[in-house]
Protein backbone atom coordinates (compact mmCIF):
# COMPACT_ATOMS: atom_id res chain seq x y z
CA UNK A 1 0.00 0.00 0.00
CA UNK A 2 1.55 3.70 -1.06
CA UNK A 3 1.98 5.36 2.50
CA UNK A 4 1.42 8.78 0.92
CA UNK A 5 -2.28 7.83 -0.33
CA UNK A 6 -2.99 6.33 3.22
CA UNK A 7 -2.19 9.37 5.24
CA UNK A 8 -3.76 11.13 2.88
CA UNK A 9 -6.84 9.43 2.99
CA UNK A 10 -6.50 9.31 6.96
CA UNK A 11 -6.48 13.34 6.87
CA UNK A 12 -9.44 12.96 4.99
CA UNK A 13 -11.28 10.84 7.14
CA UNK A 14 -10.39 12.58 10.25
CA UNK A 15 -11.57 15.63 8.72
CA UNK A 16 -14.83 13.96 7.51
CA UNK A 17 -15.07 12.68 10.73
CA UNK A 18 -15.12 16.32 12.19
CA UNK A 19 -17.93 17.13 10.17
CA UNK A 20 -20.11 14.51 11.13
CA UNK A 21 -22.14 15.96 13.52
CA UNK A 22 -25.07 18.18 14.00
CA UNK A 23 -23.74 20.53 16.09
CA UNK A 24 -20.29 21.34 14.25
CA UNK A 25 -22.03 21.76 11.17
CA UNK A 26 -24.26 24.61 12.07
CA UNK A 27 -21.30 26.55 13.99
CA UNK A 28 -19.05 25.71 10.63
CA UNK A 29 -22.05 27.57 8.78
CA UNK A 30 -22.55 30.19 11.18
CA UNK A 31 -18.36 30.93 11.18
CA UNK A 32 -18.77 31.02 7.41
CA UNK A 33 -21.37 33.88 7.86
CA UNK A 34 -19.37 35.90 10.01
CA UNK A 35 -15.64 37.16 9.18
CA UNK A 36 -14.84 35.34 12.59
CA UNK A 37 -16.68 34.68 15.99
CA UNK A 38 -15.67 34.34 19.67
CA UNK A 39 -17.23 31.77 21.56
CA UNK A 40 -20.02 33.58 23.19
CA UNK A 41 -21.12 35.05 20.05
CA UNK A 42 -21.15 31.33 18.80
CA UNK A 43 -23.10 30.45 21.88
CA UNK A 44 -25.82 32.69 21.21
CA UNK A 45 -26.52 32.26 17.68
CA UNK A 46 -26.27 27.93 18.01
CA UNK A 47 -28.51 28.17 21.45
CA UNK A 48 -25.89 25.55 22.80
CA UNK A 49 -24.13 25.56 26.33
CA UNK A 50 -20.70 27.18 26.32
CA UNK A 51 -18.92 24.56 26.73
CA UNK A 52 -20.22 22.35 24.28
CA UNK A 53 -19.43 25.12 21.89
CA UNK A 54 -15.83 24.83 22.94
CA UNK A 55 -15.64 21.14 22.66
CA UNK A 56 -16.75 21.46 19.23
CA UNK A 57 -14.80 24.38 17.79
CA UNK A 58 -11.81 21.97 19.29
CA UNK A 59 -12.00 19.09 17.10
CA UNK A 60 -13.00 21.68 13.87
CA UNK A 61 -9.70 23.75 14.91
CA UNK A 62 -7.56 19.88 15.56
CA UNK A 63 -9.02 18.78 12.29
CA UNK A 64 -7.63 22.48 10.68
CA UNK A 65 -10.89 23.00 9.00
CA UNK A 66 -11.42 26.13 11.42
CA UNK A 67 -9.01 28.52 12.84
CA UNK A 68 -8.44 30.54 15.57
CA UNK A 69 -6.33 33.41 16.92
CA UNK A 70 -6.18 34.63 21.03
CA UNK A 71 -7.37 38.10 20.75
CA UNK A 72 -7.16 39.93 24.46
CA UNK A 73 -8.93 37.55 26.55
CA UNK A 74 -10.71 35.96 23.98
CA UNK A 75 -10.26 33.94 20.78
CA UNK A 76 -11.45 34.35 17.41
CA UNK A 77 -12.68 31.72 15.20
CA UNK A 78 -12.73 31.42 11.33
CA UNK A 79 -13.52 29.45 8.73
CA UNK A 80 -10.05 27.96 7.33
CA UNK A 81 -12.01 28.11 3.80
CA UNK A 82 -9.25 26.59 1.97
CA UNK A 83 -8.55 23.59 3.79
CA UNK A 84 -12.89 23.21 3.24
CA UNK A 85 -12.61 23.57 -0.57
CA UNK A 86 -9.51 20.97 -0.58
CA UNK A 87 -11.69 19.01 1.25
CA UNK A 88 -14.83 19.40 -0.94
CA UNK A 89 -12.35 18.77 -4.24
CA UNK A 90 -11.42 15.74 -3.14
CA UNK A 91 -15.00 14.40 -2.15
CA UNK A 92 -15.92 15.06 -5.31
CA UNK A 93 -12.97 13.53 -6.94
CA UNK A 94 -13.39 10.04 -5.17
CA UNK A 95 -17.27 10.13 -5.74
CA UNK A 96 -16.42 10.98 -9.54
CA UNK A 97 -13.93 8.11 -9.40
CA UNK A 98 -16.70 5.48 -7.37
CA UNK A 99 -18.86 6.51 -9.88
CA UNK A 100 -16.81 6.31 -13.32
CA UNK A 101 -19.11 4.27 -15.30
CA UNK A 102 -22.03 3.53 -13.66
CA UNK A 103 -23.20 6.51 -12.79
CA UNK A 104 -24.81 8.40 -15.56
CA UNK A 105 -23.58 11.73 -16.05
CA UNK A 106 -25.92 14.87 -16.11
CA UNK A 107 -26.89 15.74 -19.56
CA UNK A 108 -26.13 12.69 -21.14
CA UNK A 109 -28.88 10.67 -21.81
CA UNK A 110 -31.62 10.03 -19.33
CA UNK A 111 -31.57 7.85 -16.34
CA UNK A 112 -35.18 5.92 -15.38
CA UNK A 113 -35.70 4.39 -12.25
CA UNK A 114 -36.75 0.64 -12.88
CA UNK A 115 -40.91 0.37 -12.25
CA UNK A 116 -40.36 -0.85 -8.48
CA UNK A 117 -38.39 2.67 -7.26
CA UNK A 118 -40.67 4.77 -9.00
CA UNK A 119 -43.39 3.19 -7.01
CA UNK A 120 -41.38 3.55 -3.77
CA UNK A 121 -41.07 7.20 -4.51
CA UNK A 122 -44.88 7.57 -5.63
CA UNK A 123 -45.74 5.94 -2.37
CA UNK A 124 -46.45 8.09 1.05
CA UNK A 125 -42.96 8.40 3.12
CA UNK A 126 -43.83 6.27 6.68
CA UNK A 127 -41.72 9.32 8.30
CA UNK A 128 -40.29 12.71 8.38
CA UNK A 129 -37.32 14.22 6.88
CA UNK A 130 -35.18 15.57 9.58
Amino acid sequence: MDTDISARDDLVARKLAALAHPARLRLLRQLGAADSCCVKDLVRRAGLAQSTVSQHLKILVEAELVSFRPEQQRSRYTINAPALRELAGVIGQTLDHCCAGCCPQAGHGEHTDPPERQDADARPAAHKDI
